[in-house]
């Protein structure tokens, strides 16, 4: 399963050559209906077709740029193996795919970069966490959102205790044997580098958490989501101890973990971050309200567009599932808004919520009916 980070987000947001295509799509995970998943892909993909070709491009040139895509139609075990929607992004330099537990309807986008807002749900303070499941015998870190987890390839983690200390001072490895006391018969007894004091066996864990927080310090690398820890009192006592990354949560979900379920470990996962997911947005929405109408927050589009540009939001709530076709000129500062796109068009709704993330902002993707003031863009302002 693919998982979306934080770095991921970021590299769709950069600037490609060319055109990039967009394509959302819900997808189903068992029963007939995955047989219609790739007819579905296929109509959007002439759709993309269609969109290049206005944009000036010639047929085979937008063959060429489709032709990834066109090759999943005829891979059934892809189709097989989906999650509740399919994310695909193209231009002439990348291609990425996405298989996320978010529910998509079907959009196509081609413009100048890539169009995300409807990964946005997925990056919401509310929406995204990690899970650190650490025992001696086994490391597993697992993403989950308010719905589901799925396990996160680890490279560069040890996989247990015994791995981690492995090269690592391996005189404290060797194995000790006694002289075979008191004549035949009896045997030598074996002392065992791992364990022989109370201060080996604190040592050897405190640098196998160290091994295993060096290796998530790079897959977590720019990520700000957080962080439950899953293992006994005195692992969590220890990782605390060897850990750097600054969104570990301070409870931690107690007991062994390799005697936990993914479903269990989301479930009690949940009932410790939800709380705190709904202190974030609700401090969020009352900033806004304490600032409408004083020219720190606004729900205006065409003065949220702008802001947004040169980075004075703050704060953006942006509904999911609508588009607000249209054009900024951050060098005049004029705006364009249509009721249907036209050819050079962005959505001005993620137009807002990339340009606010490139500035350091946070942005809340959010279904229109949850929208404060049932707006489709909100905003607080830095000043």
């Amino acid at each position: 399963m693919d998982l979306l980070s934080q770095r991921d987000l970021q590299n769709l947001m950069l600037k490609q050559p060319g055109p990039c295509i967009s394509i959302f799509m819900p997808t189903r995970q068992a029963g007939p209906e995955i047989q219609q998943d790739p007819i579905r892909c296929e109509n959007l993909l002439k759709a993309a077709e269609e969109r290049l070709i206005a944009r000036g491009l010639r047929s085979p040139e937008a063959k060429a740029l489709l032709e990834p895509i066109q090759k999943l139609l005829k891979d059934s075990l892809f189709w097989r193996y989906q999650s509740d929607g399919l994310a695909v992004f193209r231009s002439a330099e990348l291609f990425r795919l996405f298989r996320l537990p978010l529910d998509f309807e079907e959009l196509v986008v081609v413009a100048d970069r890539f169009h995300i807002k409807p990964l946005l749900p997925l990056f919401n303070a509310d929406a995204r966490f990690y899970i650190l499941a650490l025992s001696q015998n086994e490391v597993k870190l697992l993403q989950g959102t308010r719905y589901r987890v799925r396990a996160f390839d680890l490279k560069g983690v040890p996989e247990s205790l015994a791995e981690a200390l492995k090269y690592d001072r391996p005189e404290s490895q060797l194995q000790f044997h006694t002289q075979t006391p008191g004549g035949p018969g009896k045997r030598a007894a074996i002392f065992h580098g791992h364990g022989v004091g109370t201060d080996d066996t604190k040592d050897n864990i405190l640098r196998y958490c160290q091994q295993v927080d060096r290796g998530l310090r790079e897959i977590l690398r720019e990520e700000q989501a957080p962080l439950i820890f899953a293992g006994v009192d005195y692992l969590l006592s220890l990782y605390k101890e060897a850990n750097t990354y600054p969104a570990l949560i301070e409870k931690g979900i107690e007991g062994n973990p390799d005697r936990m379920s993914e479903e269990e470990l989301h479930k009690r996962a949940w009932s410790i971050i939800q709380p705190y997911f709904e202190r974030e947005q609700e401090k969020a929405e009352a900033q806004y309200r304490q600032f409408i109408g004083t020219g720190r927050a606004s729900n205006d589009m065409k003065e949220i567009v702008k802001a947004s540009a040169y980075g004075q939001t703050e704060v953006l709530f942006c509904a999911v599932g609508v588009q607000q076709w249209g054009h900024f000129d951050p060098n005049s500062g004029s705006l364009e808004m249509h009721d249907r796109e036209q050819p050079g068009d962005e959505d001005l709704l993620d137009f807002a919520a990339v340009q606010t993330l490139i500035h350091g902002g946070t942005v809340y993707g959010l279904k229109p009916d949850a929208m404060p003031d049932k707006t489709h863009l909100a905003a607080v302002f830095r000043y």
